[in-house]
C-alpha cells in the first residue's frame, strides 16, 4: 500500500502540506517549543530503544545494522506501528526527528520500514 509519507527535521518550520506531524524521537528535541512543533502526536514508543540509539550513535558506518536491529524492534512493537499505519490511512503524515544527519536517523529508517522497503 502506498502512503503519503515524508520525513523532516523538527527544526524546520511547520508547513501546510505536512499533514499530521508525528515526532518519532524518544527524547524531546532541544530548543523546540511545543507550539513550534505543531504536533498531531509524539509517538516516543515507536522510537528505537535507548540501547539501540546509544549503540548507533549516528555513525553512518553502522547504518545498515542499525536499520536491521530497528526493524526487529519495530516488528515487536505492533501497537505503536499500528498507530502510525492508522494515521497514514487517514492522509499525509510527516515523521519528525531531531538528529543533525538527514540521511541516517530513526525517522528515515522508520519511513523505509513503513513503506516496506527496509
Amino acid at each position: 500500500m502506498a502512503f503519503d509519507l515524508t520525513v523532516k527535521r523538527i527544526y524546520e518550520p511547520p508547513a501546510p502540506g505536512d499533514g499530521q506531524r508525528v515526532l518519532v524521537d524518544r527524547i524531546w528535541p532541544r530548543g523546540v517549543s511545543k507550539e513550534h512543533a505543531a504536533l498531531a502526536l509524539w509517538l516516543k514508543e515507536v522510537a528505537p530503544s535507548d540501547e539501540l540509539r546509544k549503540w548507533f550513535g549516528h555513525e553512518p558506518a553502522r547504518w545498515a545494522e542499525f536499520q536491521e536491529r530497528y526493524r526487529v524492534e519495530l516488528d515487536g512493537n505492533g501497537e505503536a506501528v499500528a498507530q502510525l499505519r492508522h494515521l497514514l490511512r487517514e492522509g499525509k503524515v510527516t515523521l519528525l526527528y531531531g538528529a543533525h544527519d538527514e540521511a541516517h536517523n530513526n525517522a528515515v529508517a522508520l519511513a523505509g520500514y513503513l513503506r516496506g522497503i527496509g
